[in-house]
């Protein structure tokens, strides 16, 4: 796969998604999180990831319009919380999270989690959303394949993102062929595993391989795997270091035994297990 930091993954309806983005979670320092976001816009991220909850879409929409570079040019992402959810209630959170920002429209906007009383009526006021042409590409976020199944029976439109934590401890391999099979793009949140993966032995004999860092070895696997990648830092210097993983490939072998390192181990709550 020849990639690049602008290289795109083609979702169902056309839109060219970024495979590379910044994820801005715990960005919570209003300053810190506006030079962050500016770093990784100048070294070259064409995506940043943000959501209601996360408490800096105004630093987002901040970041870009202090960048050199056009809005239509960055794709930008954002999500409806758990709270807001429900069909009336989601089309005023967007309206909410788009006065935030400071835009007109979003690029992808997401069902943050699937909340059985009212995520699928959350789908339904997206859809509406797309068809008002407010944002460009939908989908949702830390949705099971039964939750999928749910919507792809009642759905106008499709998913054409499902958003899950993903990383080689958890590789989540039979959602991701469900996803592949019915043309829904993946994105890896947490794809680091919140560093528990950076004094992985596999992983460092790899890096040494290839003069890469564990973190650069990960993310590069990401993107072999046909993900799509929102690694988060605030440190400039980090963030310039997970965007430099085009200079070299992994080969089939370590591919798979970064695959191997799956344990089914989960950073954060369970889909099934999660509350208001």
């Amino acid at each position: 796969m020849d990639l690049t930091i602008k290289s795109t993954k083609t979702l169902h309806n056309g839109v060219e998604m970024p495979r590379f983005g910044l994820g801005v979670y715990k960005m919570t320092d209003k300053e810190a999180a506006v030079e962050a976001m500016l770093a990784a816009i100048e070294a070259g991220y064409p995506a940043i990831d943000t959501a209601a909850i996360y408490q800096n879409e105004e630093e987002v929409g901040e970041a870009v319009r202090s960048s050199r570079v056009k809005r239509e040019d960055l794709f930008i992402t954002s999500k409806v919380w758990n709270t807001d959810q429900g069909y009336d209630n989601t089309l005023r959170a967007f309206e909410a999270s788009l006065k935030r920002l400071g835009f007109d429209y979003l690029d992808l906007y997401l069902t943050h989690w699937a909340i059985p009383e009212t995520y699928e009526e959350t789908y339904r006021a997206i859809q509406r959303l797309y068809d008002e042409k407010l944002v460009r590409s939908i989908g949702v976020s830390n949705h099971q394949q039964h939750h999928l199944e749910k919507i792809l029976a009642k759905a106008n439109i499709k998913p054409m993102v499902n958003q899950i934590e993903l990383h080689p401890q958890l590789t989540q391999e039979p959602l991701r062929q469900f996803c592949a099979d019915n043309d829904i793009a993946i994105t890896s949140w947490s794809p680091l595993a919140r560093g528990r993966l950076l004094d992985e032995p596999v992983l460092a004999k790899i890096g040494e391989a290839h003069g890469k860092t564990i973190a650069q070895v990960v993310i590069r696997w990401h993107l072999q795997s046909d993900l799509i990648v929102i690694p988060k830092s605030v440190t400039p210097s980090r963030i310039k270091e997970n965007a430099d993983v085009y200079g070299f490939m992994l080969s089939e072998e370590e591919m798979k035994m970064i695959d191997g390192l799956n344990q089914d181990w989960r950073t954060g709550t369970h889909p099934d297990q999660i509350t208001v």
